[in-house]
């Protein structure tokens, strides 16, 4: 048992150890977590060297101010890269970042709510706060004059949360004949309209982005704030992320369409996230686990058994960042860098992007630095290593053969 794992994912033992010990005689595989120790060492160490330092000798401090500035000067690269001139300037890197995902080759598909489905729910809870925002007296007039995902995206902002959770209780009643497949779309909230309403979200989060995962919407939120550091490589990593989660929650809503309670599968999948598959050794994982594992795969065969379930297009994992480099590949520095990190002063010290981007975009010191999605992509990173593609078939089509297992919670 490697105590680096322990340290890095603050895991509790001997649970930790146990689940390993499991997780080998499931698999087959021996020493595991050893060789993905040796490979996070090897790999944290030469990035280092990369920096201009020494490994052995640089205190976490000095090897985290470097990876700051290597994240600036990425960010800066990138700003240009896509026609920046004002690189911080939101108003002026927003509309060119978007532009530059428009013009991305990638997978835009998804299988999400029909638009006469989700005007429905509206016409069933009908939101006052926002019609009264916007001047109408009916929710048919309002459908006929609005953007029907604008109106989606200001719902978790603008109403209160008695009526969030009255509205909720609609997607409980959804089939599978609800949804489509369409492309994803990308939708900007102007700020004369809905300025206000996102403004803590913004400042909480530093970032402006969220996504409608059922209606297939990447949303941009009005920033209150007019300079912001790293924003480029903010907006451009988040909507591809969401482009990928959206596509990930649309395989995840296909795999469990033949399930009896496919409502409230949807209903707790999008209000707590809970769609968590049983694997093996007794471990739950989550959905997004097995698409970054098939990810993995690229043109090997996927079982003809998934369909008419899960096409084999729906089970490609594509890292935000890897779409990053194909933009600049001067990001590539940050490559299968998401789950490497080192212990430093009691605390890891992650070379995950987006911890390091949030924190110097959002002036983190050294103490307070970022290590959630360090510590997310590292699980993962545990999980998948263990999965024999075999095995993994095996788990998943057992779940589609079985109508009676519902997605588990990791909580």
């Amino acid at each position: 048992m490697s105590k680096l794992l322990v340290d890095l994912l603050k895991a509790k033992d001997p649970l930790f150890t146990q689940a390993l010990d499991q997780l080998e005689k499931a698999s087959g595989k021996k020493a595991v977590d050893v060789k993905l120790t040796a490979d996070i060492v090897e790999t944290f160490n030469d990035r280092v060297k990369q920096l201009g330092l020494d490994p052995v000798d640089s205190t976490g401090e000095e090897i985290y101010a470097a990876l700051l500035n290597k994240a600036k000067e990425h960010d800066e690269h990138l700003a240009k890269q896509i026609g920046g001139q004002n690189i911080y300037n939101v108003d002026e890197m927003v509309p060119l970042a978007i532009d530059t995902v428009n013009k991305t080759k990638m997978p835009r598909d998804c299988w999400v709510l029909k638009d006469e489905v989700a005007k429905n729910f509206l016409r069933q809870t009908p939101p006052a706060s926002i019609m009264q925002r916007l001047g109408y007296e009916s929710v048919d007039e309002m459908l006929e004059k609005e953007n029907l995902y604008e109106i989606y995206g200001a719902l978790r902002f603008a109403e209160s949360e008695d009526w969030l959770n009255e509205f909720n209780e609609n997607y409980a009643k959804i089939t599978p004949g609800d949804f489509e497949t369409r492309e994803i779309k990308i939708v900007v909230m102007p700020k004369d309209r809905w300025g206000d309403i996102a403004e803590h979200f913004v400042k909480k989060k530093r970032h402006f982005n969220t996504h409608l995962k059922e209606l297939g919407v990447v949303l941009v939120l009005p920033s209150p704030i007019s300079e912001m550091p790293g924003v480029t490589t903010k907006v451009l990593s988040l909507i591809y992320h969401y482009f990928n989660e959206i596509r990930l929650y649309s395989a995840f809503f296909k795999l469990k369409q033949k399930s009896n309670n496919f409502g409230q599968i949807i209903v707790d999948t999008l209000i707590a996230d809970t769609s968590d598959v049983p694997l093996m050794a007794g471990q739950t994982i989550h959905w997004r686990v097995i698409q970054r594992y098939y990810g993995r795969l690229k043109d090997e065969y996927h079982p003809e058994q998934f369909e008419p379930h899960v096409q084999p297009e729906d089970l490609h994992w594509r890292h935000a960042e890897e779409v990053l480099y194909a933009v600049d590949p001067e990001l590539k520095f940050w490559s299968n860098l998401d789950y490497v990190g080192k212990m430093y002063d009691g605390k890891p010290l992650t070379m995950n992007l987006w911890d390091v981007l949030f924190s110097f975009a959002n002036g983190i010191s050294y103490a307070d630095r970022y290590i959630y999605h360090f510590r997310e992509s590292l699980w993962n990173e545990v999980f998948i290593r263990y999965m024999g593609q075999k095995t993994l078939e095996e788990q998943v089509l057992q779940q589609l053969d079985n109508d009676s297992i519902e997605p588990e919670n990791l909580g």
